[in-house]
Order: structure tokens, then sequence, then C-alpha cells
């Protein structure tokens, strides 16, 4: 059995330590995160054994970045890499109630929690995190370090860009781009192109006035 060890100590890495538990790979051996008034407590039954560079001192576990927004997973996988930690290390995490099937890709790092639906030819980059409950449909593309909250809905032929953030029961009509490091807000229904690094939300969705920092915080905050 694997040994793992999950990065960052919120709410990700308690959802994904129930995931890895619910499977029979994986041994978790702990969880790092910078914040040092963590360090010494346990998450999820799990010790945090240290800072994140905790894990340059061990060469041969498995690696999960679980931070809730893509730009952060991103800066942390950027990071990591420039010690040498790259694609080989990483662990992909999927719920025993996900079917993918052969025509679909998941990429290294994503996570995939329980009752995640991939239909057909769908493609997850690397470092994707999809909440319970979404929907993947036929010939969907999801960018690196996306992230699909509790019951997205991706009709046919989306394209989600790097580090997308889409918030809980937003919905993407068929054939639309929802542009890099953008936001979709809980709820949403976008029914035209959302262009990179803007905040949209509502029905039909619109561009908000938020920047995307804080209407992904707000969200956070409401969970």
């Amino acid at each position: 059995m694997d040994h793992l060890i999950l990065i960052g100590a919120g709410g990700l890495a308690r959802e994904v330590a129930a995931t890895v538990e619910a499977g029979d790979r994986y041994r978790m051996l702990g969880i790092v995160d910078d914040d040092r008034s963590l360090h010494g407590t346990t998450v999820a039954g799990l010790p945090v054994i240290g800072p994140i560079d905790q894990v340059l001192w061990d060469r041969t576990s498995h690696l999960v970045v679980c931070a809730g927004q893509g730009r952060v997973r991103r800066r942390i996988v950027e990071q990591l890499a420039e010690h040498d930690i790259g694609v080989s290390r990483f662990a992909t995490i999927v719920h025993p109630s996900v079917e993918v099937p052969r025509s679909c890709f998941v990429g290294v790092g994503s996570v995939l929690l329980a009752q995640v639906a991939l239909t057909a030819d769908a493609r997850i980059g690397r470092h994707v995190v999809a909440m319970p409950n979404v929907t993947v449909t036929h010939d969907d593309v999801v960018g690196d370090y996306a992230t699909l909250c509790a019951g997205v809905s991706l009709a046919g032929g989306v394209r989600v860009g790097e580090a997308a953030y889409l918030g809980a029961n937003a919905s993407v009509r068929q054939h639309l781009r929802v542009g890099h490091d953008s936001t979709l807000g809980m709820g949403a229904s976008l029914l035209a192109d959302l262009p990179d690094g803007e905040t949209w939300g509502g029905v039909p969705a619109r561009r908000l006035a938020h920047s995307p920092v804080q209407l992904v915080s707000a969200m956070e905050g409401a969970s």
C-alpha cells in the first residue's frame, strides 16, 4: 500500500481523507500545512506533521494538494517543482462511487469526490478538484487547477480554463468557454462565454463587480 501525504489542512483535506479511507490504495501518513498553529494537532484524525517543505525530506510518499482554490494549488505545485518534485509524486484520488469511462481521462493530482459523473470523451486536467455530484458530459475539457464545486453541471463540449472556479450548482450551456482564472458564482447559469479573469453570477450569468478573490472568499465563508 502506497503512502500518502496531504498538503493543506482545510476542508478539502478532510474530504480527501474520507475519500481515501473509502478505498484501499493509500495509507495516509499525515498532513502538512504552513500554519504553525496547526502543527502537532490532528485534522480528520491525521497528524499535522509540519510545514509544506516537510515533504522535501520524504522522497517516496505520494502527495495530494488540498488547497480549495486552484490558484493556490498551482502555486504550491510550482514551488514543489523548483525542488524536483514532479508529476510522478502526485496521487490522483477518485472516490469508489465514480466511474471513469475508457474514453475519459483524469489528470494526475486531481480529486473526484463522491458521485461525480463523467459520460464520454471528457478530459480532466491536472490538479482539478470536482466536488460531490458534479456532472461532466461528452467532450468537455476541464483545465488544470480548475475547481468544480458541488453540483456543477457542464453540458457537452464545454471548455473550462486553467484555475477557473465554478461555484456550487452552477451550470454551463453546451459549447461555451469558461476562461482561465475566472469565477462563476454559485447557482449561476452561464449562457455566453466567460472571459479570462472575470467574475460572473446570476441567472443568466453576467459580469459582477466583485473580484474573483472576493467572490470565492465569500462563497467559501458561507460553506
